[in-house]
């Protein structure tokens, strides 16, 4: 099993990244896919996540903002981040569940990325 994560960067606040998510060796289609964050000091955090029918859930933080999108013909999900703030700047780390359904929980993730460095200049 393998999870790839690529797309992050530094980027001026109010700018936008896109993080993208290659996976293998997971039954894609059939399960729910997740990003989380960790942040300097921080513990990791649920981002957002991707049902295996589309259904998507955000974190309060990034409601509106962040937008998560799935290809399950190419086994690969992405994370679309606009109107980008300081608060953003972590590691973000792509994750395959072991639901259908999305969890915020990151126990019920049993494969992750390597992470992504996003960094948000003020």
């Amino acid at each position: 099993v393998q999870l790839q994560a690529s797309g992050g960067g530094l980027v001026q606040a109010g700018g936008s990244l896109r993080l993208s998510c290659a996976a293998s060796g997971v039954n894609f289609s059939r399960n729910a896919m997740g990003w989380f964050r960790q942040a300097p000091g921080k513990e990791r955090e649920f981002v957002a996540g991707i049902s295996w029918r589309g259904s998507e859930t955000y974190a309060d933080s990034v409601k509106g903002r962040f937008t998560i999108s799935r290809d399950n013909a190419k086994d690969t999900f992405d994370l679309q981040m606009n109107s980008l703030t300081p608060e953003d700047t972590a590691v973000y780390f792509c994750a395959a569940g072991s639901t259908r359904t999305v969890v915020t929980d990151e126990y019920l993730y049993p494969y992750w990325g390597q992470g992504t460095q996003v960094t948000v200049s003020s």
